[in-house]
């Protein structure tokens, strides 16, 4: 795949016979079969399936009228190909190929995109870091020697790579965000809500989950958040028609989580970008209790023993830190939490807070993700220090079900623009102007 072609590039070419879906797709396949080998990006590919998939795609009548006509898209391993198992990243997890696609891969499909394979994820989508014992790990394709992130490790790595433009992720405490962040891209949570979440559930992790895209661009996360939501409101995102209330803020909800050298310039950045381009910046902190991390942590735990119950999946087989986050999860739920109230108090002061800012930029992590082999056998706790000090910017947005995303930017380093719930386009505006400086 030629790796300088955006999404909107190759739908735009495939519409008017430019090019063919399949020669699109053959060159991604010999992408993936070039570079994933030392990346690791994806737990199965599906050549087969995806020639067959493009091939018909020159068949269709609608073809001229597709958004992501023939651009080929990674899934997470989360959700539901037909024919290829979902794996959740566990050994517990039945290999058996699922029968159909779930609705946000139809919804893909009926936009034109190919399905090219399942990307990798720590088990159960757990953790800010893409590594498993029995899956392997992904790599940062711009930094080797490190991990990817996580948990949507495998499709932020996927598209830094370029063997996608795009890649389909979940996000629970971060998990689209933190591995952009890591690998360069954009990755976008968007409103609670807005996208379905799979296997028509209607709740995740206690609210905290939902499914959004990964991309190399701004604009090729908001055709493909539009293809997800089913809406067409969010594509060809244009910079805000008048100027924003800014607040940038480096302060980390954790208190053993500060910024590094690197977070901190691309906040200044950001910063610097946003008053060139108009808006009031003001230096603000957002209200962040305490509590936040703690009530986010117990939405976590018991959303992870909620899904084994849901999955079936036989707890001796899981990896020994999962088992522990199990029995911590099984336990609060057994005393009635996480209750359904226990961030009101907070949110009404973070919806004051707003009442004088548009959108808020932070760093979107503190510091890179730990080098390529470090999580493999990190127990509970030491994988849970590392996230405290690493990746602690994201979490308190899931709570809120905010919208917010992670913008790469020049020196390496990623920023986190947030705002109000329902305000995806304000976020995805302000985003693609700073993406151009």
């Amino acid at each position: 795949m030629d790796t300088a072609r955006t999404a909107i590039e190759i739908a735009a070419d495939v519409r008017a016979g430019r090019r063919t879906a399949r020669e699109v797709v053959d060159d991604c396949l010999d992408r993936i079969e070039a570079v994933d080998r030392t990346v690791g990006a994806f737990q199965v590919v599906d050549a087969v399936a995806a020639r067959r998939e493009a091939d018909a795609l020159a068949a269709r009548p609608d073809r001229v009228d597709l958004p992501l006509a023939g651009v080929p898209v990674a899934i997470k391993d989360t959700v539901d190909v037909a024919g290829l198992p979902t794996r959740h990243g566990s050994a517990a997890t039945p290999a058996d190929p699922r029968p159909s696609d779930d609705p946000l891969v139809t919804r893909l499909r009926a936009a034109g995109a190919v399905v090219v394979g399942k990307t990798r994820l720590p088990e159960l989508a757990i953790w800010g870091f893409t590594e498993s014992p029995t899956h392997g790990g992904t790599r940062n394709p711009r930094d080797p020697g490190r991990n990817a992130g996580g948990s949507t490790g495998g499709g932020a790595a996927a598209v830094a790579a370029g063997l996608v433009p795009l890649a389909l992720g979940s996000d629970g405490g971060g998990s689209l965000r933190i591995p952009a962040a890591n690998c360069g891209v954009v990755g976008f949570k968007p409103s609670r809500g807005a996208v379905p979440l799979p296997d028509g559930l209607a709740d995740h992790w206690y609210g905290c989950s939902v499914y959004g895209p990964m991309a190399a661009t701004v604009a090729d996360a908001a055709l493909m958040l539009d293809v997800l939501a089913g809406t067409r409101t969010a594509r060809d995102p244009r910079p805000p028609g008048g100027p924003l209330r800014v607040a940038v803020s480096l302060r980390s909800p954790s208190p053993i989580g500060p910024p590094d050298a690197t977070a901190r310039s691309a906040v200044a950045l950001a910063a610097d970008r946003a008053r060139a381009a108009g808006h009031t910046v003001t230096r603000a902190d957002p209200p962040y209790p305490f509590s936040v991390v703690n009530i986010w942590v117990g939405r976590w735990l018991a959303g992870i023993a909620e899904d084994v119950e849901r999955l079936g999946l036989p707890v001796e087989a899981l990896e020994p830190r999962t088992r522990r986050m199990v029995r911590l999860g099984r336990r609060l739920r057994r005393r009635g939490r996480p209750r359904p109230d226990d961030a009101t108090a907070w949110m009404d002061r973070l919806a004051r807070w707003f009442d004088g800012y548009d959108v808020l930029i932070s760093p979107t992590i503190a510091r890179p993700a730990p080098p390529m082999g470090w999580a493999t056998r990190a127990g509970f706790v030491r994988a849970y220090l590392n996230g405290a000090r690493g990746v602690p910017y994201t979490q308190a947005w899931n709570v809120a079900g905010y919208p917010a995303l992670s913008l790469p930017l020049p020196g390496g380093g990623a920023v986190q623009i947030v705002a109000p719930a329902g305000a995806d386009a304000t976020v995805l505006a302000l985003a693609v102007q700073l993406e151009t400086g």
